[in-house]
């Protein structure tokens, strides 16, 4: 039986996660779902899920499937019952590269293909032009090139993140430390 401490621990995590979630655009109750399955210490079936978060069967079964859909969570059988239980990735690294992975694919990737459109749509058509700062167009296209040049940039630092993993990632910051030091 978990002390009143670990109790309130638990629920304060759990309410802390929803509450991070929500600033960052994903439902405070797939957060407090995804925490409430991270913190458990045996796979959970909604029924359970539905308990302990006061949530309705619907919001649990939806917030439970797209927690699959964004690998966060794993669906469970269990022989000889019709339950359908779930548990958590519990490696703080790989829920971290889950969470970018998908993030990237669901958010980033999108807006970086809409400003390469844009960028083709206002390319210069015929002769050359000047090159004029006042010129709305050309004014346009830097913002635009700009903007894409950051998310290249941060594409590359992620992807040299998850390709050093965890163990990488401190010798890379120590690197970067002393480059900027």
């Amino acid at each position: 039986m978990p002390t009143k401490e670990m109790e309130e621990a638990r629920s304060l995590f759990i309410r802390r996660w929803g509450e991070m979630a929500a600033c960052w655009g994903v439902s405070r109750t797939m957060a407090e779902i995804h925490a409430l399955l991270y913190l458990a210490t045996e796979a959970l079936c909604t029924d359970d899920v539905m308990d302990q978060l006061s949530v309705s069967r619907g919001s649990a079964s939806m917030n439970l499937r797209e927690l699959v859909n964004w690998g966060l969570i794993t669906r469970l059988h269990r022989r000889g019952d019709r339950k359908e239980y779930f548990e958590a990735e519990t490696n703080a690294w790989t829920m971290f590269e889950t969470i970018v992975r998908e993030r990237r694919r669901r958010e980033v990737q999108p807006i970086v293909e809409t400003i390469e459109k844009c960028l083709e749509m206002t390319e210069p058509h015929g002769a050359p032009r000047k090159s004029d700062p006042n010129d709305d167009a050309e004014s346009c296209r830097q913002r635009l090139t700009d903007i894409l040049e950051f998310f290249e940039l941060m594409n590359t630092l992620f992807n040299l993140m998850m390709k050093g993993g965890h163990h990488g990632v401190p010798t890379l910051l120590k690197r970067i430390g002393k480059i900027l030091g």
